[in-house]
């Protein structure tokens, strides 16, 4: 009898072993990226007129404050808002930034600075 009880716990023992085994994932020599806290921003876009250039950025006067992001369009304030833009190496300008020109803005948000992808002047 005590030769039965050591086989049954022996082929329990084994058996809860393959078991926790098998839940396991598998092994993988090219580990998955984790996602960190340094994901790129949403872009976002919104239209208006210029009315300040600098060096490194420029002031664009935002009617009816519309701000999207893709589809959707936020709307903050009845008023006019006036927002400022850097310009990094990477901002892709196409038209001439000056005073009184319509601009279309893609930004991005970095660290509650706007700092424009591309932008679109019109007359």
């Amino acid at each position: 009898m005590k030769n039965l009880h050591r086989s049954f716990f022996g082929a329990l023992a084994c058996l809860m072993f393959v078991t926790v085994l098998w839940s396991m994932p598998p092994a993988t020599d090219n580990p998955q990226p984790v996602a960190t806290a340094q994901t790129p921003a949403s872009q976002l876009s919104v239209s208006g007129k210029i009315t300040a250039v600098a060096k490194d950025s420029f002031t664009l006067a935002v009617a009816g404050g519309q701000v999207s992001s893709g589809q959707q369009f936020a709307q903050e304030a009845p008023n006019a808002k006036s927002m400022t833009f850097h310009i990094d190496k990477n901002t892709t300008i196409e038209g001439k930034l000056k005073v009184n020109a319509n601009a279309d803005v893609t930004y991005r948000e970095d660290n509650g600075k706007n700092t424009a992808i591309s932008v679109h002047v019109t007359a």
